[in-house]
């Protein structure tokens, strides 16, 4: 008895469509592939220090947040470990942060910032 011929299915990438072999001609085209290195996340900042009330910036999942700097990490690119409102720490970025103006309490307003109700 013969041994029957073995098929193979066609391989996947027979159906995608040819890749173009150079780059456009174009001097300012950046590839889809490349990715964008932000240098002024390299730059240190002075203006803040621990305890100090910030807004994380930027894109992520704890963006837009109201936090406080519970500590400054030391590294290529400087960051902040900031515990949020809701009680989660995070390291964010120097770059990242907005610092906030500090709060005053409410007993300190000048009488011209009170509500009406409050006289």
């Amino acid at each position: 008895m013969r041994k029957r011929k073995v098929t193979y299915p066609v391989a996947r990438t027979a159906t995608k469509p040819a890749r173009t072999t150079g780059l456009t001609s174009d001097p300012n085209y950046v590839r889809s592939t490349v990715a964008n290195i932000n240098l002024a996340a390299l730059d240190t900042r002075d203006d803040l220090s621990v305890g100090d009330r910030v807004k994380i910036g930027g894109a992520g999942l704890y963006a837009g947040e109201l936090a406080v700097v519970e500590s400054i990490v030391v590294g290529v690119i400087p960051a902040y470990m900031v515990r949020t409102e809701a009680g989660k720490t995070r390291r964010v970025r120097a770059v990242d942060i907005e610092r906030l103006a500090p709060e005053r309490p409410s007993a300190e307003r000048p009488a011209a910032e009170r509500l009406p109700a409050e006289s």
